[in-house]
């Protein structure tokens, strides 16, 4: 019963029937493990961690408990045992492949673990079939496709159910109006319901057709829809994520199946024709770890809408509170808007920071960018707001406002959803980072980090003394971990500095923070990647096999930037400290990565998309 209404998404129902399974039988391994299913779906990671050890204390040889309470210790990075763990977990899956049984491994999470390729993508194939086999009781027959282009334009399909607030839309959004409308006609079907908010309406006004699946739950008729509107190219957002209805695809409405943004892996499904990648995301060397055929783009196929969220960041003021205890520095204490000059024309004394840009081939270009700086006195009302968390404040009649507050004024500039149009104020105080040291960050989940990582990131700390790692809670519960890690491996837990995760707008803004973003390598950041790259900030990354650990290096050379990409993890840590030491190379490639924003999402933009 409680299984059936977790299927109907009835969370509070199921957890009802777990929870009164065990009442009466305080020895049902299976009620304990489902049990814990739920909790790890709603983020109770810590109980889910006691309901799965309970289930494997009760069954010991429980595969499915095992492996789940498995990666919810990759969520919280409790790695007791990390190896040995890491050891069962591949047997598992090994003996499950050989005996043709559905992996205990998600699909989406193998990427986690040190699994061939042959072993991911039968992961993924297995869950593929599964797809084929609800679809096969419908008894549908082929359907038929257009043999020529009735309109002249090719029919795209997107198909996703993150056409809301959601990475993948904060991403792509301005993709359906992007397109050149004399040669294509483009339709968007969403999985999921109207969130009301500015991302999905802006989806729903520049696609030419906007269609919500999720009033159609019958895979078979959402299928017939997709087919009658004779879309040429159907592609899936999802993949095996969450909201995914791979048996749309499964039903092959369509006579062009590609992959692609939404899911970092293959899908090992046959009804899957092409994934959508790049050179350096998938080289052909490593295409045998996928079923699909690769479409190359000629740059990158990752993608972001930072132009259109955040033109505010496009240039910053930086604030010089006169007081001499550190060096002048370009982001420590700073100011966005849409039109500073406003602060710029009122301000009582202003210099420029001027620096060279440099070129991929790493000379000086003739192009220069300039910063203005605002020298204020450090008794202004400026400080007070810091200190007490106001969230306005006035300087020369210019209103500014406390970047840490936009949630509290404007909850839709909050999401990126409107751009803001104060002044905000960010500066490294608001987040009790140290003014004059390196700052290193590093904003993705908890879950993307491993030992060998954190032991990179220590060894960087200790070559440069004056640093810091700056971390998010995500989750909360993984924070004492971390920190039990790093002291155990030599260093004081105070060189570790954790925050809370903030609204998107904020968390891209603060980025300007850092100095160097130190990416995780097992999986990469993604759209973090694209944010802090956004804000300015160097990246560091290395690239391994999987698609999931290649997104960065991707980003990094389509922005011209190919000497951050890592040849080894002793490589990613000289460039690391490079970048910490050697404040003019830090200089230099922050400018590259500003300059390559400004110039080259407005080149794209102008061009058009097919």
């Amino acid at each position: 019963m409680g299984n059936t209404l977790k299927e109907m998404q009835d969370i509070q129902g199921a957890l009802q029937c777990y929870t009164r399974a065990i009442q009466i039988n305080p020895a049902f391994a299976d009620a304990h493990s489902n049990l814990a299913s739920i909790h790890k779906d709603s983020g109770n990671i810590p109980e889910a961690i006691a309901s799965y050890r309970m289930a494997l204390k009760l069954k010991p040889n429980f595969p499915d408990a095992y492996c789940n309470l498995s990666h919810c210790l990759q969520i919280v990075c409790d790695w007791t045992d990390y190896d040995l763990r890491m050891k069962k977990l591949v047997a598992i899956v090994a003996e499950q492949l050989e005996k043709n049984r559905l992996p205990s491994v998600h699909p989406h999470h193998s990427m986690l673990y040190p699994l061939s390729h042959d072993f991911r993508k039968a992961i993924a194939a297995r869950h593929a079939q599964l797809c084929i086999e609800k679809v096969q009781v419908l008894h549908k027959p082929q359907y038929k496709y257009p043999k020529a282009l009735s309109t002249g334009r090719i029919r795209i399909g997107y198909v996703s159910s993150d056409f809301c607030n959601h990475p993948t839309t904060h991403l792509m959004q301005s993709i359906p109006g992007f397109h050149n409308k004399a040669q294509t006609e483009v339709f968007c079907y969403s999985l999921s319901p109207d969130d009301n908010t500015t991302f999905r309406a802006k989806i729903a006004r520049e696609a030419e057709h906007f269609i919500d699946l999720s009033q159609l739950p019958d895979n078979g008729k959402a299928a017939d829809r997709i087919n009658a509107d004779g879309i040429h190219i159907l592609v899936n957002m999802n993949g095996y994520t969450k909201g995914a209805r791979n048996e749309l695809f499964a039903l092959r409405p369509a006579p062009i199946q590609v992959m692609w943004l939404g899911y970092p892996g293959t899908s090992g499904a046959p009804f899957m024709d092409y994934l959508v990648s790049d050179g350096v995301t998938s080289p052909m060397h490593l295409a045998g770890q996928y079923s699909e055929k690769l479409a190359y783009m000629p740059f990158t196929f990752f993608i972001g809408d930072h132009m259109q969220m955040f033109p505010h960041m496009m240039e910053r003021v930086i604030i010089d509170n006169k007081d001499g205890s550190t060096p002048l520095s370009d982001n420590t204490s700073i100011m966005n808007a849409t039109d500073l000059s406003v602060i710029i024309e009122q301000a009582p004394e202003i210099k420029k920071m001027v620096t060279s840009v440099v070129s991929e081939e790493g000379k000086l270009s003739s192009d220069k960018l300039e910063m203005h700086v605002i020298e204020l006195p450090v008794t202004t009302a400026l400080k007070a707001m810091i200190q007490t968390g106001q969230a306005h404040t006035s300087i020369n009649g210019v209103v500014l406002q406390n970047g840490l507050t936009t949630n509290q004024t404007n909850n839709k500039m909050a999401t990126g959803e409107e751009v803001p149009r104060n002044i905000l104020v960010t500066t490294r105080q608001q987040y009790n980072l140290p003014e004059g040291a390196i700052i290193y960050c590093n904003f993705n989940q908890l879950y993307k980090l491993d030992p060998a990582t954190l032991q990179t990131w220590v060894n960087i700390l200790k070559r440069v003394p004056n640093s810091v790692l700056w971390l998010l809670r995500f989750p909360a519960v993984g924070e004492p971990h971390v920190l039990a890690t790093i002291q155990s491996l030599g260093l004081p837990p105070t060189r570790v500095i954790f925050s809370p995760v903030a609204p998107k707008e904020e968390h891209v803004r603060r980025g300007q923070l850092a100095d160097v973003c130190l990416d995780s390598p097992l999986c990469n950041g993604h759209t973090t990647g694209m944010d802090i790259l956004w804000a300015g900030t160097p990246m560091v990354t290395l690239p391994a096999e999987t698609l999931a650990s290649r997104v960065a290096a991707s980003q990094l050379v389509a922005l011209g930037c190919p000497e951050l990409v890592a040849r080894s993890r002793q490589d990613y840590e000289d460039i690391a400290v490079k970048l910490g030491v050697d404040t003019n190379l830090y200089v230099g490639h922050l400018q590259m990565v500003l300059y390559m924003n400004a110039t080259d999402v407005n080149n794209i933009r102008s061009q058009g998309c097919f």
